[in-house]
């Protein structure tokens, strides 16, 4: 496994340099266990809600003795008294999840929003349950988006969310909120295909970067 702890620190401490600079924090790359340390960073600065794009709810107590793996990030999030809220969007696999991992995630209040509400009811479906006003933290997991787009990803799982859908997610959480960080995580360029994820991801990006200056 590495030493997680050992790479947990430094993303940590990193990210707390960022914002007491009074900066916004965007982390990019590695597994979907390195928003744990992420949103751990903000715990001196309010209270924050995340808002999770991702394929799985990844709420898993442990995985081969590993506490703070990819599949247990919301977990461990949940469990920060920061952490205001959860908003999970684009959940349309069981991977990290059995029957026990979604009742502990509705029991905690998550609020779980399927990429197929997202699809018939639109970004508003996720974006109601942000309280106005709140400091936001988008952690996007590239399994999120349909691997039509972003076939770049360890689990490529069809029916995700589209590439306007997500950037305006994003926006929408601008606008309704603040968004305070932000982190891309899990894509994986040896599955790309003619870089198409990276063209997808980078835009992603811009359009966030673009969502957070004008929000200042």
């Amino acid at each position: 496994m590495g030493d997680s702890a050992g790479n947990r620190a430094p993303i940590e401490d990193k990210t707390r340099e960022v914002l007491a600079q009074g900066a916004v924090p965007i982390m990019i790359g590695s597994d979907d266990s390195v928003p744990i340390p992420f949103l751990a960073a903000f715990a001196d600065h309010g209270s924050i809600w995340v808002l999770q794009i991702d394929a799985h709810i990844d709420w898993r107590e442990e995985v081969d003795r590993e506490r703070y793996g990819y599949s247990s990030t919301m977990r461990r999030a949940s469990e920060m008294a920061h952490v205001a809220g959860i908003v999970q969007v684009g959940i349309r696999s069981v991977g990290s999840a059995a029957r026990a991992e979604i009742d502990a995630a509705r029991a905690y209040g998550s609020q779980i929003v399927t990429a197929r509400e997202v699809h018939s009811q639109g970004v508003e479906a996720a974006l109601r349950h942000l309280p106005e006003g709140a400091h936001v933290v988008v952690t996007l997991d590239c399994d999120g988006l349909d691997p039509s787009i972003m076939p770049g990803v360890a689990a490529r799982t069809p029916g995700g969310l589209s590439y306007t859908q997500t950037i305006d997610l994003i926006a929408g959480a601008a606008r309704r909120g603040r968004i305070v960080g932000m982190d891309m995580v899990e894509l994986l360029p040896t599955a790309d295909l003619a870089g198409l994820s990276a063209l997808t991801a980078s835009r992603i990006l811009v359009n966030a970067i673009g969502a957070i200056v004008r929000q200042r």
